[in-house]
């Protein structure tokens, strides 16, 4: 099926072309690793892990290279250690490790590579001697910066004009600058600041030149998608295009550009005095991993998303529904086909419109609540489940989903199964006050129970 995405440098929806379809390449912005991931993180990671899935289903899980980047060299990271006595090293690990388990608990697929900029430092300085010697940077002070006006396409992934751009990435005014508008690719360190040796002194890079390295040495100087937040449109990725674009003699660095859009909290930009910074890490102490996933892919990628607690909570009831028909559909088994649904797969094909798949998983839902023939119940279970899976969800044991994989906090299930357990002997006995009461305390918790021919299942609401 032919995938068509709107192409961020283009400001166009366009067909998508992979140069090589046996090996199609993206590179997704990742973390700076000093503090745990909030929600607006997490939201490029949903999305391209989703787009990730897209193309394994389309050209196969052995021809797509996915590769995101870990920030581990950075200021943010410098002053993070400073603030709090902890070593650079034992920061970057720990964040490191809580962003991936988080990522996980959201269902990202881990990506192919996942570079970290320190061990890229050879490769940086090796790309900077050619932007030196091509006349497009230059050394000042101990730093080396590039030199804007040499590169006369700057400017058009972003749309500003100069001053706009000045003013937009809030360039620090120098004296050691040609032009306001240059921008760092290495400076200096001082002997508490990490830092290697180079040609221009001990230092370290700047946070651009790590990305533009990093994606040519597992994909190459050309590749196909390069996606990331909005955010980093300017002046992230317009650095980006010039530093490599002028690396390499002109080449064209990346065909498709993809951004997600922005996210709000609770209707307000993020901020912690106003009590609406979600990090990932707290929410999931609240609500299912799979609950906030769902929450972040209800809106189309490039709209702003106002993420709210309230819309997790409906989320985690929606998938109650999906993991309740899955599991009163347990008499038969999945019939899973060879590809997920049409419908679901052109809903994604056309610029990732996750809304529109996943209403396809409601009609599904609501045909295979209604359907009694073991056939088409079978078939109905496995679309579902294949549907779910290339958008990352239904992937668990409805058991497990409804007994507790879905809920923090609370009885255990061991309590419940007990109480139930109780519940069946007074049922047998006919005292059936004791039976109401338990009922009655177990719904008071939030738990359902269902009576059976001779058994009693329960779920989590």
């Amino acid at each position: 099926m032919t995938i068509h995405f709107y192409n961020t440098l283009k400001r166009t929806k366009e067909t998508f072309k992979p140069i090589d379809a046996t090996r199609v390449r993206m590179y997704v912005c990742g973390p700076t690793v000093y503090d745990y991931a909030h929600i607006g993180n997490a939201r490029p990671v949903v999305v391209f892990d989703v787009l990730y899935r897209l193309l394994r289903e389309t050209y196969g899980e052995d021809h797509v290279v996915y590769v995101r980047n870990i920030t581990d060299v950075d200021d943010k990271i410098i002053n993070r250690a400073a603030e709090s006595g902890e070593t650079i090293g034992a920061i970057t690990q720990r964040t490191e490790q809580a962003f991936l388990a988080d990522m996980g608990a959201l269902g990202a697929m881990p990506p192919d590579h996942q570079p970290r900029a320190t061990e890229h430092i050879p490769g940086m300085i090796t790309m900077i001697g050619k932007l030196i010697a091509a006349g497009h940077a230059y050394e000042a002070e101990g730093h080396v910066l590039f030199n804007v006006a040499s590169y006369r396409a700057y400017g058009e992934l972003s749309g500003r004009n100069r001053d706009e751009m000045i003013a937009g990435a809030r360039v620090e005014v120098a004296p050691y600058k040609n032009d306001p508008a240059d921008f760092v690719l290495w400076k200096p360190s001082t002997p508490d600041q990490p830092g290697w040796e180079s040609p221009w002194g001990r230092g370290r890079p700047g946070w651009h030149i790590e990305c533009s390295v990093m994606s040519e040495k597992h994909l190459g100087p050309t590749f196909d998608i390069h996606g990331g937040g909005q955010d980093l449109i300017f002046p992230h990725h317009e650095n980006e295009i010039a530093q490599s674009t002028c690396a390499h003699g002109g080449a064209k660095f990346v065909n498709y550009w993809l951004h997600n859009g922005y996210l709000m909290a609770e209707g307000e930009k993020m901020s912690k005095s106003l009590g609406n910074f979600y990090t990932v890490h707290d929410l999931l102490k609240e609500f299912p991993g799979e609950a906030i996933r769902l929450a972040l892919l209800k809106t189309h990628y490039r709209q702003p998303l106002d993420f709210r607690k309230v819309g997790i909570a409906d989320a985690k009831k929606e998938l109650d529904e999906f993991y309740l028909a899955l599991r009163n559909a347990g008499d038969v088994k999945a019939d899973v086909p060879d590809h997920p649904p049409v419908a679901v797969i052109a809903a994604l094909s056309d610029d990732l419109n996750t809304p529109k798949a996943i209403a396809h998983l409601f009609e599904l839902k609501t045909r295979l609540n209604v359907a009694r023939d073991a056939g088409e119940k079978a078939l109905l279970k496995g679309e579902l489940l294949l549907a779910g899976d290339v958008l990352g969800l239904l992937g668990q044991s409805p058991d497990v989903w409804l007994r507790g994989a879905g809920h923090v906090g609370g009885l255990s299930d061991a309590d419940i199964d007990a109480l139930v357990g109780q519940r069946i002997q007074a049922r047998a006995a006919k005292d059936f006050a004791t039976s109401d009461r338990i009922r009655d305390e177990l719904a008071a918790q939030g738990i359902i129970l269902e009576d059976g021919a001779g058994t009693t299942a329960w779920r989590r609401q």
